[in-house]
């Protein structure tokens, strides 16, 4: 089987954890998506965080 991690996006500025999904494990980049934010109310960018 193949290894893969779960990613948790936060919001950059409120930083509630609204996203998550699941990737491979030999990616070594950050991830950064623009996503919709509920608490903010609009689209905000959404960085990778730990867990």
């Amino acid at each position: 089987m193949a290894d893969r991690v779960i990613i948790t996006l936060a919001c950059s500025k409120c930083k509630n954890k609204n996203y998550h999904f699941q990737r491979g494990k030999k990616k070594d980049f950050k991830i950064e998506l623009k996503k919709f934010c509920k608490a903010c109310g609009k689209q905000v960018l959404h960085k990778q965080t730990k867990g």
